[in-house]
């Protein structure tokens, strides 16, 4: 599918090809009554530790809900963005944003101390400069990781950007092919590998990307797409692969629970983590008949401007 068309490549087509290869090794798993993960060459681990994610949007809730996460036993921890308007929801200045983080972040870490796995996600919002000046306003040592501050379209943004800040980047969700990763891996521009089954093109690739970051001591930490079948899919790819760090998941906040008379047989969080089941396949079932009640819902991304009028990331 990939090779077969004069535009090889890009997303849509990534996308599609991921869709498929993960189907069939779900296929192949069931026919032969062994786990996916069996298929990829056995599991590493019994169960996948997992980060979650707090999407507080002042310090003083940020230092609550992280907290509380700990106090539930959750020991790696993501923060996101806090906004800059509150009546514009679509309003984000990049600039006024990375002081009051950086200073909610310092304070956050003076009060957990040094053991929780702390890191936030910028979402690709800065620019080189407000990348290297945000981690500049933190002592050493206030995150574990940095995940996509800037765009990655040029490589070399990053080489810049990393030889201002030593802060561990992860990076790579985006990405939809082992091409774009490359230089990532091989110039050591990314610290854990944020590779998408359902971006990468599943399986296949995904176990060929993993292998190379194996290769360079490139921990890999899956982005998730966060539904009942991604999910599952991640568990098993997280299982088969030596150099695994945590898993994305978000089940734990309000609009993440899905329909169980839809997905009859799925994975549920165990605390902080996921237990590998022995199971044909994925290990999940899907009521057709029971799906095909619900309506599509669209869902666009947000689309941000700065004060000036002019666009921005989201």
């Amino acid at each position: 599918m990939y090779r077969s068309q004069y535009y090889e490549g890009g997303h849509i087509i990534s996308a599609a090809i991921s869709a498929i290869d993960i189907a069939l090794y779900d296929v192949l798993g069931r026919n032969l009554g062994v786990p996916v993960y069996q298929l990829l060459g056995g599991k590493h681990r019994d169960y996948i530790p997992c980060f979650a994610t707090t999407n507080a949007e002042t310090k003083e809730q940020l230092i609550e809900d992280v907290k509380s996460l700990i106090d539930s036993g959750w020991t790696v921890i993501r923060t996101g963005i806090f906004p800059v308007s509150f009546e514009d929801s679509s309003l984000f200045e990049p600039r006024d944003s990375i002081s009051e983080i950086a200073e909610s972040l310092v304070e956050l870490r003076s009060q957990i101390g040094s053991k929780p796995v702390l890191g936030i996600d910028y979402h690709h919002r800065l620019s080189v400069a407000e990348a290297a000046s945000f981690c500049q306003k933190m002592p050493k040592g206030t995150l574990d990781f940095l995940e996509e501050p800037i765009r990655d379209e040029t490589p070399q943004a990053y080489s810049t950007l990393r030889s201002m800040t030593d802060v561990p980047f992860a990076i790579g969700e985006e990405m939809s092919s082992k091409w774009q990763f490359m230089p990532f891996i091989e110039q050591g521009l990314t610290n854990y590998a944020r590779i998408d089954l359902c971006n990468i093109g599943g399986y296949t690739e995904a176990m060929k990307v993993a292998g190379w970051c194996e290769s360079h001591y490139i921990d890999v930490m899956p982005h998730n797409p966060l539904g009942p079948v991604a999910t599952a899919a991640m568990i098993h790819f997280s299982a088969a692969i030596p150099n695994f760090a945590w898993l994305e998941d978000r089940s734990i906040e309000p609009g993440f629970d899905f329909d169980k008379k839809v997905y009859t047989e799925k994975y549920e969080l165990e605390g902080t983590w996921y237990k590998v089941r022995d199971v044909a396949g994925l290990g999940i079932e899907i009521d057709e008949n029971e799906a095909i009640k619900h309506d599509f819902q669209y869902w666009e991304t947000p689309h941000l401007h700065r004060k000036d009028g002019s666009l921005t990331n989201w």
